[in-house]
């Protein structure tokens, strides 16, 4: 699958940067011409039924490792840096397990995993699909009623602004998704699966995590130490799941010390 991207910066190591669930390359663009002024090429991706990028019936973690790696020998990326938010998170750490370092191109340097852990999750996003679902997209009349409606099933305004970044109006001016809302909920419980063909994996690993955050807890460490047993593990404190858009300057500086080091 080609997947749609947005890179920043022309010259420099490279990086590549996948979302989350319900995200998009849209929402790394400030981090992206952060990491860009300091010498590097960033490639931030749409997965698949997601963004711009194609539509499928598939939204597994072996579908999207493979979307991956035709990216990197499409652009021709070898030995790239890869960044992985959650749902991006499993991803990258598919890759790497499915495609290792010690077989063929393209090979990777570093892996960045921000605020998820190889292991199972249950389903904990069927109130945000239904709130999705909830929204009337021909009848609506502009992203204030849309976030009325969503408020019902979503208390916090960032995550509601996050989420209805995915609403726009297409040419013929009704509102649409730019995700791909039926496959996702059929799919939910994949997000949360746990990865398949786990191996050992030591080339060089960053796990970043937010304080407040539930998604890695103390005692899923020594799980990631065992499949990671080089990884790092850094905390920012103050932040929760969306460590990079709750604290951005502190995200940048734990991933360049670890890029740089």
């Amino acid at each position: 699958m080609k997947l749609f991207f947005r890179q920043t910066g022309e010259t420099g190591p490279a990086i590549v940067i996948l979302h989350g669930i319900f995200g998009s390359s849209d929402n790394w663009l400030t981090i992206s011409k952060t990491i860009a002024a300091r010498g590097y090429r960033v490639f931030a991706l749409d997965q698949r039924n997601h963004g711009q990028s194609p539509r499928a019936d598939e939204q597994d973690y072996q579908s999207m490792a493979a979307d991956l790696r035709e990216f990197l020998i499409d652009q021709g990326l070898e030995n790239p840096i890869l960044v992985g938010h959650s749902m991006g998170g499993k991803t990258v750490m598919q890759y790497v397990m499915t495609y290792r370092n010690d077989g063929p191109p393209p090979r990777f340097s570093k892996l960045v995993v921000v605020d998820i852990a190889p292991k199972f999750y249950p389903i904990h996003h069927a109130d945000l699909i239904r709130g999705l679902k909830a929204i009337d997209l021909l009848g609506i009349k502009g992203r204030n009623e849309a976030d009325a409606i969503l408020q019902q099933y979503e208390p916090s305004l960032p995550v509601r602004q996050f989420l209805l970044k995915n609403l726009y109006r297409t040419e013929q001016g009704v509102f649409d998704w730019r995700i791909n809302l039926p496959i996702i909920e059929r799919e939910l419980h994949t997000v949360g699966e746990e990865l398949t063909n786990p191996h050992i994996v030591t080339d060089p690993t960053l796990f970043i995590r937010g304080s407040e955050s539930p998604y890695i807890l103390d005692e899923d460490i020594p799980g990631i130490k065992r499949i990671f047993p080089n990884a790092q593990i850094e905390i920012i404190q103050g932040a929760g799941h969306w460590v990079q858009a709750e604290k951005p300057v502190e995200f940048v500086e734990v991933l360049m010390k670890f890029i740089q080091g």
